[in-house]
C-alpha cells in the first residue's frame, strides 16, 4: 500500500539542523495519520505515493516547520510562582496563576533560566527559527481506522513536545 490521505504511516527518521548536528533520532517506527494533524504539511506532501521501504530526504525552512523564533513569547516571571524543585528544561502547559496576563495560556513553556527572584520561560517550540534536514524512512502503511480519521491523529503529533518530568522533554 502506498501513502495516501486518510492512511496511517509508520516512520523512522533522523533530524539534523543545517550544520549537520543531530537533533533527534527515531529508531523504532511511530505511526502518524496522513491527512490529519500529526505531520507537518511539507512532510505529508512529500510522503504521498511512497511505499514501505522508501527513504526521503527533506529540507524544511522554519516557516515550513515550527515557524520563526518569536521573542514576544519569552517571559520573566517571579520565582515564587513555580515549584521548589524547578529545573531548566522543565515544561509547563500555560503559566502559573497570577503570571503575566499578556502571556498566551494555551502554549507549552520551557524554563530556560532560573534566578533567585525570577524565572525565564520561553513559549517558542524548541525548533522554532531552525531550518531542518529530515531523513525519513517509510516503515509501514495501513488504512486509518474511523476513530483515527475522526480524531485526525494516531496519538502522536510530529515533534510535539510532551512533558516528561523534571528537566526532560520528548520531541515525539
Amino acid at each position: 500500500m502506498e501513502v495516501t490521505p486518510q492512511c496511517v504511516v509508520a516512520l523512522t527518521w533522523t533530524l539534523k539542523d543545517t550544520l549537520g548536528e543531530t537533533l533527534d533520532v527515531l529508531d523504532e517506527p511511530v505511526e502518524f495519520v496522513v491527512g490529519g494533524h500529526d505531520l507537518l504539511a511539507k512532510i505529508e506532501e512529500a510522503l504521498q505515493g511512497h511505499e514501505p521501504g522508501d527513504k526521503l530526504d527533506l529540507h524544511l525552512e522554519p516557516e515550513e516547520a515550527f515557524g520563526d523564533y518569536d521573542d514576544q513569547l519569552v517571559f520573566l516571571e517571579p520565582r515564587t510562582r513555580f515549584p521548589a524543585d524547578l529545573e531548566e528544561g522543565m515544561t509547563f502547559e500555560g503559566l502559573p496563576e497570577g503570571s503575566n496576563p499578556e502571556a498566551p495560556r494555551d502554549v507549552l513553556y520551557t524554563v530556560t533560566e532560573i534566578y533567585p527572584e525570577h524565572v525565564v520561560v520561553d513559549g517558542n517550540h524548541p525548533l522554532a527559527g531552525i531550518a531542518l534536514r529530515l531523513h525519513l524512512k517509510v516503515e509501514a502503511v495501513r488504512e486509518a481506522t474511523e476513530e483515527e480519521i475522526g480524531r485526525g491523529t494516531s496519538g502522536t503529533g510530529f515533534f510535539k513536545v510532551h512533558p516528561q518530568g523534571p528537566g526532560s522533554t520528548s520531541l515525539h
